[in-house]
């Protein structure tokens, strides 16, 4: 039997209705080449601590004739900047940056103007990047949408409000300004406003979310909005976020729930999946056909094994769910792009420290990135048991990785004995062990390198069947 098609997490599916050999859990892991796993990258600092509170939110402008690019960290009482295009230096003070503590803080560009809002301060502008404006008249909002040529503020009850067309520091209502307001109906508060298909779409903290054209309020039959605004991202003009009953994917006309393969973790009678407060605040980001959002500590029902500071990963090419475990979980995220116009990805977290993922970083700041892959063979006959004779595994020449094996007629996970077959540093490690007896064979993967790449092609085994137990 052959094992070479690994795809993601699913948990969702009854055991014998799976592919034999498809994972139960993948920690650390992701598709690279269809059917292989690879373990992700690592990451380093970006920059110093600020203020050392945790960022809340992390965003990038860059001007029109691309002469200036700063990332921005809303953290503690402040809102700092980064030279990008520098490539150095440390966050620095905005110019009238002082904003209401750990609070968020929204943002919209609209004809190289970068206006943004938190929930009590004072609505902004800059022109220049580094320094903001109050913004005369503007409403106090922490959600903000740039949309047919104005710039759109909500967030602290059901009016939404629009400035003056192609310029976002008039709110006047006088003369020749036309900016005005419309009420959002329905239960709840403004939570979120973003574009989806040419349409802003409006959520409220209920769940309700509608959808304006410029001239008719429409509301969207559901009631799945996204619970946290932080974990909306986008990828390709499909919007994906969290809400309490799971991950849902929105383009245009009905929201569409993503994450049956890893409900389990999300909700489950154990009460072991994201905590309640996390569906409120929970960030994210999408990068390169990749969707993170961190939700913390969790159990996975299926497996009964915790995975502290818990990331889900959404593969949008391959719809596929994986789980991170990184050292420090980020409170806040941001895809940018850097001097040399790559596209980067950085995070901030406790303590105040940004991060920033790489391609050459093979740990977590210092720290090891532990890596698991398991699952288990039934070969479509559960009720026979069977002499598992040799395993023939496969990864990548001088990887660090272990291999572990066990036999069971039962699914009780504290009864396996598990065999260590060794490491896998030559590409491929064959294992012959004649005691492996069982209805099932359980394989386990693990890697806890510091400097070396690891990747994982599968797997084959070769049994005899005995009979019955």
């Amino acid at each position: 039997m052959r094992v070479v098609n690994l795809g993601g997490i699913n948990n969702k599916i009854s055991p014998f209705n799976r592919a034999d050999g498809e994972l139960t859990r993948c920690v650390n892991m992701y598709t690279d080449q269809v059917g292989a796993k690879r373990k992700r990258v690592g990451y380093g600092t970006l920059a110093g601590t600020a203020d050392g509170s945790a960022p809340q939110s992390l965003f990038q402008w860059i001007s029109g004739d691309n002469s200036k690019n700063y990332l921005y960290r809303a953290s503690g009482t402040k809102l700092y900047y980064y030279d990008v295009n520098s490539g150095a230096g440390d966050w620095t003070v905005c110019g009238n940056g002082t904003i209401t503590a750990n609070a968020h803080v929204g943002h919209a560009v609209l004809d190289d103007t970068l206006i943004i809002g938190e929930a009590a301060g004072s609505t902004r502008h800059t022109t220049d990047g580094t320094s903001f404006t109050n913004t005369t008249l503007a409403p106090v909002g922490e959600y903000l949408e740039e949309k047919y040529n104005r710039i759109f503020i909500g967030g602290t009850a059901s009016d939404l409000f629009y400035s003056t067309t192609n310029d976002a520091t008039n709110w006047s209502l006088s003369g020749t300004a036309d900016s005005s307001s419309i009420k959002i109906t329905g239960a709840g508060r403004i939570n979120s406003t973003y574009s989806a298909m040419d349409r802003l779409m409006i959520g409220k903290n209920s769940g309700v979310t509608k959808r304006w054209d410029d001239y008719s309020l429409v509301t969207i039959p559901t009631s799945k909005g996204y619970s946290s605004p932080y974990s909306r991202a986008e990828v390709e003009g499909y919007h994906i976020g969290l809400n309490r009953l799971g991950y849902y994917g929105y383009g245009g006309n009905a929201f569409e729930l993503l994450s049956n393969p890893i409900q389990s973790q999300i909700y489950n009678d154990d009460g072991t999946g994201i905590s309640g407060p996390v569906f409120s605040t929970a960030p994210a980001v999408s990068h390169k056909y990749m969707y993170y959002c961190s939700v913390g500590n969790l159990t996975d029902f299926y497996t009964k094994e915790p995975i502290a500071n818990c990331i889900h990963v959404y593969n949008y090419q391959l719809n596929e769910w994986y789980d991170y475990k990184f050292n420090s979980l980020p409170t806040a995220w941001c895809s940018y792009i850097d001097k040399n116009n790559n596209e980067q990805l950085m995070f901030g977290a406790s303590g105040g420290q940004c991060y920033q993922m790489s391609g050459t970083a093979t740990t977590d700041s210092g720290q090891a990135i532990e890596s698991v892959l398991e699952g288990f063979i039934h070969t479509e006959a559960p009720e026979n048991v069977k002499l598992w004779n040799h395993v023939h595994a496969f990864a990548n020449p001088g990887c660090q990785a272990h291999l572990q094996l066990a036999a069971s007629s039962t699914f009780t996970r504290d009864d396996l004995d598990w065999f260590d077959c060794g490491d896998l540093r030559n590409g491929v490690l064959d294992v012959h062990r004649k005691s492996l007896r069982g209805r099932f064979l359980y394989y386990k993967i693990t890697e806890n390198s510091k400097d070396t790449p690891f990747v994982f092609y599968g797997f084959t085994t070769e049994y005899d069947v005995i009979g019955d137990i």
